[in-house]
């Protein structure tokens, strides 16, 4: 993938820079969390995919589980390889939105619901010795 030096690069849409940057799978998804404002550059949400992008500004977007921030670097011609694709940003920071572990599951109490293959075993060796 070439890249578009930074002093010629005009602008470029960011569902477009998105995709060519290989956050997601298809343009589709990347107009799509574009539009629904929970993207932002440079600290301003966007409300439309065809906001434009340049080198320098710092896109700031979920995915999956984790924030991620990253700042352009440069444009690109086409969707390329990933390892071209990785040229095209700095990953500024990531963040885990990982829930809160969770907690400890209390054990069966004895005698409650269908027995556990231990306490089956168990109760086959009582029958066997009971005559």
């Amino acid at each position: 993938m070439t890249a578009i030096p930074a002093e010629t690069a005009a602008k470029q849409r960011v569902d477009k820079w998105l995709w060519q940057a290989r956050f997601f799978k298809t343009r589709g998804l990347a107009a799509e969390l574009a539009g629904s404002g929970k993207l932002r550059i440079n600290g301003l949400h966007v409300a439309k995919p065809a906001q434009p992008v340049k080198p320098g500004d710092v896109l700031t977007f979920p995915l999956g589980r984790r924030i991620r921030v990253i700042r352009i670097e440069a444009l690109g011609h086409r969707r390329g390889p990933a390892t071209e694709a990785q040229a095209l940003y700095t990953d500024l920071e990531t963040v885990s939105m990982d829930p809160a572990p969770a907690p400890p599951q209390a054990g069966r109490e004895a005698g409650a619901g269908r027995p556990t293959g231990k306490e089956r075993r168990e109760i086959d060796t009582l029958r066997r010795r009971d005559p």
